[in-house]
């Protein structure tokens, strides 16, 4: 065998490691993070600055600054539409990859911009502090709307087409928002004077609490996913998408035989129906209107247009 010269060999080494590890520099930046009460939460003031909690590098707890992960959409197909992401855990953590980052990058790919909210747990037998989900974690989502809306110009994002999706206990929080009248309360500075009201909801295998809704007939269209043997949850979405469209509001609902609790994105387990729903989802918000920017720009002047059904 041909020996290669040693000054060849050293080439040949460093080129390969070279195309193996890329330089930092090339490596994606983590996505920055915005708080959503800079000077602490109403009620959590004495925790302001305390460090969460990570589990097993995907399960957040201790939360007490309640923020909002950004997720931009690539600009080269990025439509407008905006979603922020509510992550479940039984309110005692946040199920923050599979309910969380995944769904925001999964978004991305659709064009829209995701922005995924940690907020407070008030299950969270580790903490502290003890919150309310009808008061301080409802109060954190209804927060982030505004916040997105608010910094809607900033992100390219269309003011009215900002929607809200939960998963389980994040569905909960869902519904409190979306579905129930906000709660009369004054306001603590500029931001809070901001419309809170989410254009659009999405449910994956919502939790119990807010069923039956107060407020339905001013609730927004609302798409709703969950299995057909989860004993916490399929009742809950069966019953709020009778209650929806009882009132007349446009919803639509998917349930999955033989499926129980969690299956997140679909990646769980081998079911092929579960690997597609989030397909499913993509067809709802593109038939109606929430992909298409109006007027040809990312903020027309007349609220979203769906597909005439036949």
């Amino acid at each position: 065998m041909t020996k290669l010269p040693a000054a060849l060999l050293a080439l040949a080494c460093s080129l390969a490691c070279s195309l193996a590890c890329p330089p930092a520099s090339a490596q994606q930046p983590a996505p920055p993070v915005f708080p959503l009460w800079p000077d602490g939460a109403p009620g959590a003031e004495s925790q302001h600055g305390e460090p969460e909690k990570l589990t097993d590098g995907a399960y957040v707890s201790n939360v007490h600054d309640p923020s909002l992960t950004v997720l931009r959409a690539d600009a080269r197909h990025a439509n407008g539409a905006s979603v922020v992401v509510v992550p479940g855990g039984g309110h005692r953590m946040l199920v923050f990859q599979n309910e969380g980052m995944l769904a925001g990058r999964y978004l991305n790919r659709m064009g829209v911009t995701a922005f995924v909210l940690k907020y407070r747990l008030a299950r969270d037998t580790g903490s502290p502090a003890r919150y309310s989900i009808e008061g301080d974690a409802s109060a954190d989502l209804r927060r982030a709307v505004r916040w997105v809306r608010a910094h809607a110009g900033e992100y390219g994002i269309d003011p009215q087409r900002i929607g809200v999706m939960g998963f389980s206990a994040g569905g909960e929080l869902v519904t409190l928002v979306a579905d129930h009248p906000a709660p009369a309360v004054p306001a603590r500075d500029a931001l809070d004077r901001v419309d809170g009201r989410p254009d659009f909801q999405v449910l994956v295998y919502p939790g119990p609490l807010g069923v039956p809704a107060k407020a339905v007939q001013a609730a927004p269209p609302a798409f709703l996913v969950a299995g057909s043997r989860d004993e916490c949850c399929m009742a809950p979405a069966l019953d709020l998408y009778r209650q929806l469209t009882g009132a007349g509001v446009s919803a639509e609902l998917h349930l999955y035989a033989g499926t129980g609790h969690a299956f997140n994105l679909g990646q769980r387990g081998e079911r092929i129906s579960l690997q597609h729903w989030p397909d499913r989802l993509h067809d709802w918000l593109a038939d109606g209107g929430w992909l298409i920017a109006r007027n040809g720009a990312r903020n027309g002047t007349h609220a979203p247009e769906g597909v005439p059904a036949p």
